[in-house]
């Protein structure tokens, strides 16, 4: 596979090249390293594309993973407490479980125990490979990359999509480079408030 686009929020790519080249030069390599032809294994059953043979999602998602998991990114989880008071989430955001737990008994409440996962973390990087239903891209964007972020677990938050080219030919319907690029920018340069990186692939 390859890296046919990419598009950098709040100097995502320039911070990766500048301060960590040697994962940025990682990610190119695990991209490269996919054989998608392999992967074209799924006969599609819809009338646009009856009988014409796809590529499988879950089966590009297992060989990205692997690709990852041998140059030593790993699955990252983090957990953190919740409650319904608008006023103690924003005075406890920034502690640590143990201590938001503490605060929001503290005052009379009930702590909610939550988490957010993300596919890989390496030296304060984070990559999330979506190649599933579309509305994820946005949790990725605006919900899991920004808790890591405020969680000072990273500095940037990298995902990766297929290009339309690829995902017209993909056996389900994920979200695509072009059309979440146009909704990143749709929200204005500031928003989300952490530095990302959009990257596109195809074969």
């Amino acid at each position: 596979m390859r890296i046919v686009e990419t598009y950098s929020h709040l100097n995502g790519l320039e911070f990766l090249m500048v301060r960590k080249p040697g994962l940025w030069e990682e990610i190119q390599q695990a991209v490269a390293s996919v054989d998608a032809n392999a992967l074209r294994t799924k006969i599609s059953k819809e009338k646009r594309t009856d009988g014409k043979l796809l590529f499988s999602p879950k089966a590009m998602n297992a060989a990205l993973t692997e690709a990852f998991k041998i140059r030593g990114w790993q699955e990252q989880r983090m957990s953190y407490w919740v409650t319904h008071d608008a006023r103690l989430i924003r005075q406890t955001l920034t502690l640590s479980p143990k201590e938001q737990k503490f605060r929001i008994e503290d005052a009379g409440e009930v702590p909610i125990s939550s988490y957010n996962q993300t596919d890989f973390v390496k030296d304060r990087v984070a990559v999330e490979i979506q190649l599933g239903k579309y509305a994820f891209v946005a949790y990725d964007l605006f919900v899991k990359h920004m808790a890591f972020f405020v969680g000072d677990v990273i500095d940037i938050g990298i995902e990766i999509l297929p290009m339309k080219e690829l995902q017209r030919n993909m056996s389900s319907g994920p979200g695509y480079y072009e059309g979440e690029l146009y909704n990143l920018i749709r929200q204005g340069r500031g928003i989300p408030a952490v530095p990302l990186l959009l990257v596109g692939i195809a074969v």
